[in-house]
Formats: C-alpha cells, structure tokens, sequence
C-alpha cells in the first residue's frame, strides 16, 4: 500500500504551483552569475594563500593595540571636525542649487499649467531643469572632487563644492518629486486668485509636505558625513585622508583608531538624524493608548545647535571664497572644462572602455547579489523576536553599514591585491549592512495571518518563512535590492581610485596622467552607465509595487 501511495504521490509542481517558477529563477540566476564571476576576477580562494593570510595577519594585529596617544588622537579631535564641517558646508550650498530647480522643476506650480497644457518655455525650461539635476547627480560625489582637486588645489575646498553639486542634483529631484505628489488643490485655488508662485508655494504645497522634505534632508545630511570621509582619499582632508595615509604605511594600529572613530560619528550621526525626522519624532503612543507629545524643547535645542554647527563650518573651513569667485577662477574653470572635449573617440580605446564599463556593472551586480543573500541570511536573525543573537546581528549590520564602500575596498587591497575582486568584496560588505537592516524591518512588518495559520497547521519554521513570511515580503525584498543596486553602480564607478578596477580605476589613471580628451570620455561613459542602470532600476521598481 504505501508503495503504491508512494507512486501515485503528485510531481513537485503539482505539489507547489511555484516550484516550477523557483526552479527557472534558480537556473537563470545561475547562468548570469558565471560571467560577472569571470569579469569580476571573483576568485576568493586567493584570500587564504600563505601570502594572502601573512599579510593581512601583519596588518590585522596591529589592531589589537590602537594608537591613543594624546598627540594623535588631537589630530583625529581636529579631523573628525573638519569631516562632519565638510558635509555639513556642502549640504548648505546643495540646498543653494537644488531649492530654485526644485522650484523651477515643479509642474504643479506653474500657471501656464492651470489649462491642463503647460506653455511651450515654462515645458522647455523644466526639461532643461530636471536633465540638469539628472547630471548632477549621476556623477558620484569622488569624481567631482577628484576634477576639482586639479582646479582649486588639496583641501576642504573640492570637498565640499563636490558634496553640493551632487547632492544639490540629489535634494533638487527628490525636492520636486514630493512637491510634484502633495496635494494640489490648495496650490490651485491659490493660483487661480492671482497668487505668484512663490505665495503658491510657501502657503499652498509647503504646509503639506514640510515634514517630508525635513525628513529626507536630514537623512542627506547623515549620508553627506559618511561621504565627506571617502572625498578625503583624494584629498579633501578630514578622517578619509588620514585613513589613507595610515593604510598605506600599514599602520594598523592608526587605522583601528580612525575606524573606531568613524563608526561612533556615523552611529552619532544616525541617531540625531533619526530623531530629528518628522516621521520618527511624531507622538508617540503611552500607556492606555494615550499620546505623549514629542520634546518641543529639546528639538528646539538641537535644532539651534546644528544651525550652529553649519555657521561653524562655514567659518572654520579654509574656503578661499575671494579666490573662487575671482573671474580669474572662473576663466580656470572653463579652461579646464574645454580640456575634456572633444573626447577620446579611438576604436581601441572605447573599446578599454567598453570592457572597463562592464567590469563595472559587473562589480556592482555581484556585490548586490552577494549582499542580497548574506543580508538576508542576517536579516532572520536580527528579526527575531529578542535575545543575544538578534542584538549581535544588528550590531554587525551597523558596523557594515558605517564603513563606506571605498574603505572596506582601501583594506582588503591588502590581502587581495589590486583588481575588481577587492572592489566587489567591499561593495557586498557595506551593502551587508544596508539591505540586511532594511531586509529585517520588513520582514518584520510582513502581514502575520498566513504565518500564524500556518503554524498553527503544524508547520516547522523554515516552512512558515519560505511560504508565509517570504513570499509577502519578497516584492519588498527585491525594490530594495534594486535600489542598493542603482546606488552600487555609483559606487562601483569611483572604487577604482584605490586600484580596485573598473571605470574608476581608468579615470585615475588617465586624470594623473593629464590625459583629459581621454578622461571625458571615461566620465561620459559613468554617467551613461548610471543613467542606464537607474532607467532600469526605477522601471523594474515600478513593475514590483505594483
């Protein structure tokens, strides 16, 4: 009987209407996986040669004993207030470029826009406006520095002109993207009645969206600190550059130092940041379903002391404002930029290119693939209810995430040498830590019906997350994995200014060299990347939410 029962017993795909689609997933992903591995020179058997693990053990034992002497850690003191003084000087000059483009940009405040037909120069202007914003931000944050560092000289300078023009691309988009969605009526009648765009906007879209717009600067404020100490590898002074002297003299103990350091400004950073956003600092429940109202005072507080802060930067940092706004600046300037056209259009060197190009979508899509599963993986523990495990996970996700792409990459050049592999290793790390949060608040939000129904059926826990937990969640899962892709690909683009290949590794090259038709063409060749890549990213997005 039960050998019968055994051969009458359904396939799998009759069994599991998916297992069929899992099962084609599986071997699609395993096809495209073979030649990233190939491009990304992906070998980390490499990492445990004898060289390999002596080198990296030199190095590594250095950070059992950091440098504290009162000397040094003055220097870090003063460092640690150049690097949040950059990010902080930059995002006030972002808001310069992206408030009138956001303005400008917006669609919704336009009079002409009342008929249901924008005017032909009001339509012109606003698609001007936005391919603006759209170049401004697809050139990471590093290549504008590493341009200006060869016009204004080492310094501060170049990084924070750098951090306000891609970010002043950043804020300006996603600036006219929440004012595009508030609600229009009252922007509307006010337009109607004679009101100017300016009346329009301060008392008829503001009021609606402020607190979104708080939230999402504050949250670019944190994102420009951790930014601020990568610009300092090309230098632009601040913990980045003494993090890559101290890697390059393999002083391990000096890195422990800086690292250490950075983690606590970054997890500083992210705390006030969380508490100043609208979103997290609104009333919270009490006991009996009662709501406390948020500290006004303390805010207050906070609020006049980073105003201050940002006053500080301007005053502290060695601008050279004269200089730089010298019509013989200016004149530099253009000079320079002429310098880049007409670009490099040889066969064999668009053909370096092309396989620089690929290296780098390579990098970045193993990097994420490799991030999605180990943050996942990470991600069921730190989504467990309580206990030690769940606190060590989500300790290590924040110790991923606080390092930026471009360290992790400038320490395991180390042990793996120059070339893509070490860039894809970092590029996973930090990733890591990213999607792995991310990851486990939204499993952790996942509809609970189907898990409990399942439990109570009798199923093992692997069973409810596989067919209760994940599917509910997986349409999440997958945007945020897109997401951190289109990031990556920035990211992927610039790793190669400490030797870990790709486009990057092309444009240093070139640009030390002074070969600048050749460098316009390398950089037409990331934004064309990073155009391609968000185009894709943002269409696959809207196909999941859906």
């Amino acid at each position: 009987m039960s050998t019968s029962a055994t051969m009458s017993a359904p396939p799998p795909w009759q069994r599991d209407p998916l297992a069929l689609r899992r099962l084609t997933l599986t071997v699609t992903l395993l096809v495209l996986l073979w030649p990233l591995l190939v491009l990304c020179e992906f070998r980390p058997w490499e990492l445990l040669e004898p060289r390999s693990l002596r080198a990296t053990g030199r190095f590594l034992v250095q950070f059992l004993t950091p440098r504290l002497d009162a000397e040094f850690l003055v220097m870090v003191a003063g460092d640690t207030w150049r690097t949040v003084a950059m990010a902080s000087a930059g995002l006030a000059l972002a808001w310069i470029i992206a408030i009138p483009m956001a303005l400008l940009g917006t669609a919704r405040l336009s009079v002409s826009a009342l008929t249901g037909r924008m005017g032909t120069w009001p339509a012109a202007l606003r698609f001007v406006v936005r391919a603006v914003l759209v170049i401004l931000r697809s050139v990471p944050e590093l290549v504008w520095a590493l341009m200006l560092v060869r016009v204004i000289g080492l310094g501060p300078g170049a990084g924070v002109l750098a951090i306000a023009l891609t970010y002043g691309g950043m804020l300006g988009k996603v600036y006219a993207e929440i004012l595009e969605s508030a609600d229009g009526a009252p922007t509307r009648a006010l337009l109607r009645n004679g009101a100017g765009r300016l009346q329009a906007f301060f008392f008829g879209t503001l009021p609606g969206c402020a607190d979104e717009l708080v939230s999402y600067t504050v949250y670019r404020w944190e994102c420009a600190i951790r930014t601020s100490v990568v610009l300092g590898f090309v230098g632009a002074g601040g913990l980045g550059q003494q993090l890559d002297n101290a890697n390059k003299m393999l002083a391990g103990n000096e890195v422990i130092t800086l690292l250490l350091v950075f983690v606590a400004l970054v997890a500083a950073a992210d705390r006030v940041s969380a508490w100043l956003r609208p979103s997290r600092r609104g009333q919270e429940e009490g006991e009996g379903g009662r709501k406390r109202p948020a500290p006004r005072l303390g805010l207050w507080v906070l609020l006049l002391a980073l105003t201050a802060m940002f006053v500080a930067s301007f005053a502290t940092l060695p601008m050279h404002w004269g200089e730089w706004l010298s019509w013989q600046a200016f004149q530099q300037m253009g000079t320079f930029l002429a310098e880049f056209f007409p670009p490099q259009w040889a066969p064999d060197f668009l053909q370096r290119v092309g396989q620089g190009a690929l290296e780098t979508l390579a990098m970045s899509a193993l990097g994420s693939l490799l991030a999605a599963v180990a943050g996942l993986a990470l991600a069921l523990v730190a989504s467990r209810p309580s206990g030690l495990l769940r606190i060590g996970a989500r300790m290590g996700l924040n110790a991923l995430r606080s390092v930026p792409e471009l360290v992790w990459a400038s320490l395991l050049l180390i042990s793996a040498g120059l070339g893509p592999m070490p860039g894809t290793l970092a590029l996973a790390l930090h990733t890591t830590g990213v999607l792995g949060r991310l990851m486990a608040e939204a499993l952790e939000n996942a509809p609970p019906a189907n898990a409990l129904a399942l439990r109570w059926a009798g199923a093992s826990r692997w069973q409810v997350f596989l067919y209760a937990t994940l599917p509910q969640a997986a349409p999440q899962l997958l945007s945020y994995t897109l997401y951190r892709w289109e990031n990556n690909i920035r990211a992927a683009t610039v790793l190669g200014v400490v030797g870990a290949g790709g486009l990057g590794q092309m444009l240093t090259v070139h640009l030390g060299l002074f070969q600048m038709r050749e460098t316009g063409t390398v950089v037409l060749a990331m934004l064309l990347l990073v155009m391609v890549v968000d185009a894709c990213s943002y269409a696959a997005r809207r196909q999941l939410n859906r």
